[in-house]
């Protein structure tokens, strides 16, 4: 069954696929400890469902296996060559090139979800995940081999790096477990000292008030100042603790994440600033940024254009006096910034 389940999910576009039991990961406490230091920032739902996501038999009554999937958004970096000068830009995380990764995986889990029911007989019942649910998902998939939790605190797959997005089936089928994975950083400190913020308090515990992706894509409200520099030219996620690992160097492209969208990687800053509500929606619809929300793409936008100096912006001094206060005040933060060029990655 095993064997028909693995040849299911790569026919429907899955990179890997691996199974553990749905017994509590190892790492519960450890859990509970990060959320005692506060560790999780603004997302109290970690909080709140805490319990939930160290036990998965009130998720699903009778859960005996937890089917672990990837699907890898490896791509290699493109070579830009400008023929003409080019408007200040932002940076976005390399998921977000692709569209929204719910969108393309849950089709896909929810037709193995249903093929799994169907096949293997009465009473079998199963519930499916893509970041949708209260789970220990990267601990679950260091257990089930899938790969192993680096010390930026994201699953590393020996065949494809740290470019992979995970998904989970929760079924009450049994099924025997894969062989877990065991870390494999070694000595290697380069995600840590990588980091922009600083937001790794030690290897494997990542500080979320530090982090880029935290403060440009779920945070809400106004953002530290003595931050704002760091976070150079992002405007929705940073890859750098990702980008220097150096099991990347068997990335390689899968079937469903494929293609990203070619000027999604280097959007335009005024035009992101100028844009109402209704256009940001219409842009962004079907697309990972629309979670930073109107108000916050805005914001983000403004701290970019604050670090590349761009302080006689018409679009950036006409934001100085917009009538939300967030996007308001980060404006004329950033008019206040030297005229000085980031030197930020992607």
């Amino acid at each position: 069954m095993k064997q028909a389940i693995l040849n299911q999910a790569r026919a429907l576009g899955f990179d890997q696929c691996r199974f553990t039991t749905a017994d509590p990961p190892a790492t519960v406490a450890w859990f509970e400890q990060w959320l005692a230091a506060g560790y999780q920032a603004g997302m109290t739902w970690m909080q709140r469902t805490a319990a939930r996501r160290a036990h998965l038999e009130p998720v699903l009554p009778g859960v005996r296996t937890v089917i672990c999937l990837a699907a890898s958004y490896g791509q290699p970096e493109p070579t830009v060559t400008p023929s003409a000068p080019t408007p200040a830009t932002g940076i976005v995380a390399r998921y977000a090139r692709f569209p929204d990764y719910h969108e393309a995986l849950s089709p896909r889990l929810e037709a193995l979800t249903r093929w799994l029911n169907q096949t293997a007989g009465a009473g079998v019942r199963s519930r499916w995940y893509t970041d949708t649910g209260p789970i220990l998902e990267r601990d679950l998939a260091q257990r089930a081999g899938l790969g192993f939790i680096g010390k930026h605190t994201n699953l590393i797959s020996r065949q494809y790096g740290n470019w992979i997005l995970l998904a989970e089936i929760l079924t009450t089928l049994e099924l025997e477990p894969d062989k877990p994975e065991t870390n494999h950083c070694g000595s290697c400190q380069r995600c840590l000292v990588a980091c922009p913020t600083q937001a790794f308090s030690a290897p494997f515990q990542l500080d979320a008030r530090r982090c880029i992706s935290y403060l440009t894509i779920e945070h809400r409200g106004s953002i530290p100042e003595a931050l704002r520099p760091l976070i150079g030219t992002r405007i929705f996620g940073c890859d750098d603790c990702l980008a220097v690992c150096p099991w990347n160097r068997f990335t390689r492209p899968g079937p469903i994440f494929a293609s990203p969208a070619p000027a999604a990687s280097t959007p335009d800053l005024a035009v992101l600033l100028t844009m109402n509500e209704a256009a940001f929606k219409t842009r962004f619809t079907g697309k990972p940024i629309l979670r930073a929300k109107y108000q916050g793409l805005r914001r983000n936008v403004c701290v970019a254009l604050g670090n590349l100096g761009a302080r006689h912006l018409p679009e950036l001094q006409a934001a100085a006096h917009d009538p939300d206060p967030i996007v308001a005040e980060h404006a004329a933060w950033a008019l206040q910034q030297p005229p000085a060029v980031s030197s930020a990655t992607s």
